[in-house]
């Protein structure tokens, strides 16, 4: 068996996906070999078709390798059947998308609370996991609201105390910033760097070089291959950026 070192909380070792589509082969990852640190904040860029999406549906335990090992917090999670990925997706994995992923008539802490309502295990002092998540991202306020009362940004605190509700090892976001305006985008990724800053591991997928310049380590990724990393030697503050940017 694959020994993943303790600092990694997430390693990937020679990961293919094939897909087909009647008697088409799509190699949509060739070979991936990754290792992600806890408590690292990385931004995974690519062009369409890619296999970003790919990827970051193994890593979220939405799919399984064709090939290959994938470990998320020194669990093997390459063999797991539909069940059991179902139930480390919801304790170990966080996510955040570009489109909210809000119930529409479900209040802001109904939204927050959906990952323990799914979750099998007793959860002790919930409301208060629930209030202190909200609280996290500065919406104590919009708690009795519904999604229609909020905006862009507002939508995406929700999403994000959701994200955190469950303490997942790690959170995903697929383009958190790419429905938002240029303020509202900085004011998610300060919240992002806040939560880094606590420790937690974070991997953001997006196609703008500015919102992935606020990371630690940038990860290329071009025809189903790992085309280069890079460490950014200059972190973007957003809490610095938004201070040099006019209030719209």
């Amino acid at each position: 068996m694959l020994e993943n070192n303790k600092d990694n909380i997430i390693k990937t070792t020679d990961i293919t996906k094939v897909y087909r589509i009647g008697a088409i082969k799509v190699n949509a990852l060739r070979g991936i070999n990754l290792e992600i640190r806890r408590g690292e904040f990385v931004a995974v860029m690519g062009p369409s078709g890619s296999g970003k999406s790919t990827l970051m549906n193994i890593i979220g335990c939405l799919d399984v390798p064709t090939s290959g090992q994938y470990y998320l917090n020194n669990m093997d999670i390459s063999k797991l059947n539909d069940n059991q990925l179902a139930n480390i997706r919801n304790k170990e994995v966080g996510f955040v998308f570009q489109t909210f992923n809000l119930l529409s008539r479900t209040n802001v802490y109904g939204n927050v609370e959906l990952p323990m309502i799914y979750s099998k295990d007793r959860i002790i002092n919930k409301k208060k996991k629930i209030l202190d998540a909200i609280r996290s991202v500065g919406l104590t306020e919009w708690i009795r609201h519904r999604p229609n009362e909020l905006s862009g940004g507002e939508k995406q605190r929700v999403a994000i105390a959701r994200a955190l509700l469950n303490q997942p090892s790690i959170i995903l976001a697929d383009e958190p910033t790419g429905n938002l305006d240029s303020v509202t985008g900085e004011e998610i990724m300060a919240i992002f760097q806040k939560l880094n800053s606590e420790g937690k591991t974070i991997i953001v997928v997006t196609h703008e070089l500015d919102i992935a310049r606020h990371t630690h380590k940038i990860i290329y990724l071009r025809d189903g291959i790992i085309h280069g990393q890079e460490k950014v030697k200059n972190q973007v503050s957003a809490e610095e950026k938004l201070k040099k940017m006019p209030k719209l």
